[in-house]
């Protein structure tokens, strides 16, 4: 199977997020900083807390939902040359190759550790910080995402 593709900045800056949300560390760290928000506004509810002491947590919440929402996101996305660029990929029983105009590189499926599937993209992960991501809509009709999504769910063992 060979699939075509480019990327489209909103729709990567979207599976950024979905990427950093998906962290367990993040996931905590969000819970974490949601209860403290919760509490701060109940303390200020009740007059327990200034009003200062309020909106300095309720501006560290935003400024940290900024950060993962839009900063980190589009700062990724700027350093990295990969989105910029038109890939070929070829799938086979033993390995998947990446092509695009400066080379190729292949690699077998023991590589992958695991994949993840979002509505626009399948992640293959190598490690737990280095990823591919491919998009579906570089396969030519839900057919061809069909048949990718089984091929990664036989090839790549969790």
């Amino acid at each position: 199977m060979t699939i075509n593709f480019e990327y489209n900045k909103k729709d990567v800056l979207q599976a950024l997020r979905y990427h950093f949300i998906s962290r367990p560390e993040i996931r905590i760290m969000f819970i974490l900083v949601n209860v403290f928000a919760l509490v701060t506004a109940a303390l200020f509810y009740f007059e327990k807390i200034t009003s200062g002491a309020f909106f300095l947590g309720s501006f560290l919440w935003f400024t940290l939902i900024l950060s993962f929402w839009f900063f980190l996101p589009g700062m990724v996305y700027r350093r990295a040359s990969t989105f910029k660029d038109h890939f070929t990929m070829d799938f086979n029983d033993d390995s998947f190759t990446i092509r695009n105009e400066r080379g190729s590189r292949s690699y077998a499926w023991q590589k992958v550790n695991k994949f993840m599937e979002t509505p626009l993209y399948f992640y293959l992960y190598f490690d737990s910080k280095s990823f591919f991501l491919v998009p579906k809509s570089g396969c030519r009709d839900s057919d061809q995402v069909f048949e990718l999504r089984q091929l990664l769910k036989q090839k790549i063992v969790r």
